[in-house]
């Protein structure tokens, strides 16, 4: 099969060595709606970005589109898209770290493409786990509530950051402490991540913490602040 993959670098790359190598790869950071055509599997990873881009794969009849859809849900960018969707939508997520992942999470925008899932998981070799196509997913919602939550501990000056990711290690066995977590993944995914899901549903969980929204407006990762505590 001939796959493109359209987004930045390093998640690009992520998902590429995913990619069996029987099959022929191309990445690009922009879309080339002439080229569309001849591939047989799109994976748009900026989606979430920019939901424009639908405008070039409404027309492609029975064309594979896997697009990264954490911050957005299907049914939505297809509502406000106002035109008629003719290619097989499939959201995953795509975020940075959850891609290379055991079980890819991933949504459908209509559930009669179970059957297609099902086939493009075998020729691939990607097991993956069907959630609902709502705004944050599932992982994403529950790792960021975490850096959440413990953003609000630093900031009350509770623990420091070190404290709190060892804390959480030892505690939970997770790969990461919630601040690691966050630089890894990126302060702008979590922060917009946690803004959508909060935008969507008014919970009280998903509201930011000041502190994350320093970060975020910073662009400063935890471990480069000039302190480990909050102010």
């Amino acid at each position: 099969m001939e796959i493109l993959v359209l987004g930045d670098k390093r998640r690009a790359t992520e998902l590429m060595q995913r990619i069996p190598k029987e099959h022929q790869v191309t990445h690009s950071t922009k879309v080339n709606d002439a080229s569309l055509p001849k591939y047989n599997i799109i994976f748009d990873l900026n989606f979430d970005d920019d939901s424009n881009n639908l405008q070039y794969y409404s027309y492609l009849r029975n064309k594979v589109i896997i697009v990264g859809a954490v911050k957005t849900q299907l049914a939505e960018a297809v509502f406000n898209f106002h035109g008629e969707v003719r290619c097989h939508l499939i959201g995953m997520n795509t975020l940075p770290t959850f891609i290379d992942r055991d079980l890819m999470e991933v949504s459908l925008l209509d559930n009669e493409d179970l059957p297609l899932l099902e086939t493009l998981s075998q020729t691939l070799n990607w097991p993956y786990k069907l959630v609902q196509d709502r705004v944050g997913m599932v992982t994403p919602r529950v790792v960021f509530m975490i850096i959440n939550e413990a953003c609000y501990t630093l900031q009350e000056g509770t623990a420091n950051i070190k404290d709190i990711d060892l804390a959480m290690k030892l505690g939970t066995n997770y790969p990461y402490g919630p601040f690691e977590w966050a630089d890894h993944i990126g302060i702008k995914e979590v922060y917009e991540t946690l803004a959508a899901v909060y935008e969507d549903t008014k919970d009280e969980r998903y509201k930011i913490c000041p502190l994350l929204k320093r970060q975020y407006l910073r662009n400063q990762p935890f471990y480069a602040a000039e302190t480990t505590k909050g102010s």
